[in-house]
């Protein structure tokens, strides 16, 4: 039995969207007739899935991360509740309203139907369940334990985008603030000074060297702003396709590494998820050097992604985990002890997941200290750039003054 995704005409000549479950797509067409309906097209949902992979884009269906948190939540507590998986993958086909994840629920189903594993399943979809996932839920059936595994990967999930929402949230509102503030001193250079300052040119009175700086960069923004804006526009989409480029992009990410202040923040984000990701394989019963390899895929930073590939290597030639990871030179001296604790006691996992946590919880205290800071910082530059504004206007009526004393 295979899963059919369907287009077809009801009674009232509406198009009608969906998928089913059948043999044959001959079958479907009958059912489909059966209702009154006239079926338009039958497809394979597999064979779509594998002709969308194979083009140029490779558009294959995926998921959101709260998706993808539900399903694992929703799979875990039926197969906890003791129903086969085909059954599992059923009933969740029958939850979900979105035409797109039952269509992919139930191609899965039909694979398992077909003698393959879960895991194995699941790589029929890629971008929805990544290699993390499906190597964790392949430990889980090797062990037997698939729903806790599944519970803890739906946890994993859930924390992850809860930490990435909060760093989002707490970027959002400086990013705000400073489109306001340039938003503001582009209009007072733009409107308010030309007007003002006109008045004393008419009258043939010789500006201030504020004044005519204000003014040059007025005419500069009204004239070539559009220009301006649109090379700025030209810059940002050639840099995002160098860094397409893995040439480029190592040395944009080592350069990264490099900066005051925001090398430790790149440093401390890669760490922790590497640490937690690490943390949920372990403990699902993944081997420590596979766990490592898969753990190094999800590292955003090149460099420490390379140093993360050479520490697996150690390890998988008898070497300990925290001495391969001191010798990356980018994991932090707590984090390190930590995980030596945990190999020396035989806690490896507990401790992984207890120094993942504290990394993150250290970042995101980073990042609300940086907002805290920022917001000041944003006023005081906007309260400087207005006062400069109002002193160049300002110092051609003092100079108009004097001159009428």
């Amino acid at each position: 039995m295979a899963a059919f995704e369907y287009q077809a005409l009801d009674a009232r000549g509406k198009q009608q969207k969906g998928v089913m479950e059948a043999d044959s797509a001959r079958q479907i067409r009958q059912q489909l007739r059966e209702k009154g309906w006239m079926p338009l097209s039958v497809e394979i949902t597999a064979s779509k899935n594998k002709s969308q992979s194979s083009g140029l884009f490779h558009r294959g269906p995926s998921l959101s991360v709260p998706d993808l948190a539900l399903i694992t939540r929703q799979l875990a507590t039926l197969i906890q509740a003791g129903l086969p998986i085909d059954e599992s993958l059923r009933a969740l086909s029958e939850q979900t309203g979105k035409q797109k994840i039952k269509a992919m629920i139930l191609a899965i189903r039909s694979k398992v139907l077909e003698g393959y594993t879960l895991a194995k399943a699941l790589e029929e979809y890629p971008r929805a369940f990544p290699h993390l996932y499906r190597s964790t839920v392949a430990a889980g059936e090797h062990a037997g334990h698939l729903d806790g595994v599944l519970n803890r990967l739906a946890d994993y999930t859930e924390a992850r985008q809860q930490s990435d929402q909060k760093i989002k949230l707490a970027a959002m509102y400086p990013m705000i603030l400073s489109i306001v503030a340039i938003g503001i001193v582009v209009g007072l250079l733009t409107y308010v000074v030309p007007d003002i300052v006109e008045v004393f040119v008419k009258n043939g009175q010789e500006l201030p060297g504020l004044t005519q700086f204000m003014l040059s960069l007025s005419h500069l923004i009204s004239n070539y702003g559009l220009y301006l804006l649109g090379l700025l526009v030209i810059a940002l989409v050639l840099f995002n396709r160098a860094l397409k480029k893995e040439g480029f992009r190592r040395r944009y990410h080592q350069f990264l590494l490099r900066l005051p202040g925001l090398g430790g923040f790149v440093r401390s984000a890669n760490t922790a998820r590497f640490g937690s990701t690490l943390a949920i394989l372990t403990s699902s019963g993944v081997p420590l050097v596979e766990a490592m390899r898969i753990a190094s895929q999800v590292v955003s930073n090149i460099p420490i992604q390379t140093s993360l590939s050479g520490a697996t290597v150690a390890v998988s030639e008898g070497g300990s985990l925290h001495q391969a990871l001191a010798e990356t030179g980018h994991f932090s001296p707590i984090m390190l002890h930590m995980i030596a604790s945990g190999e020396n006691s035989g806690e490896l996992d507990a401790m992984l997941a207890r120094t993942a946590q504290q990394q993150e919880t250290t970042l995101e205290n980073t990042v609300s200290a940086l907002v805290k800071i920022f917001e000041p910082m944003m006023l005081l530059t906007m309260g400087a750039i207005v006062a400069l504004i109002v002193a160049a206007i300002m110092l051609p009526i003092l100079e108009l003054q004097q001159m009428v004393r």
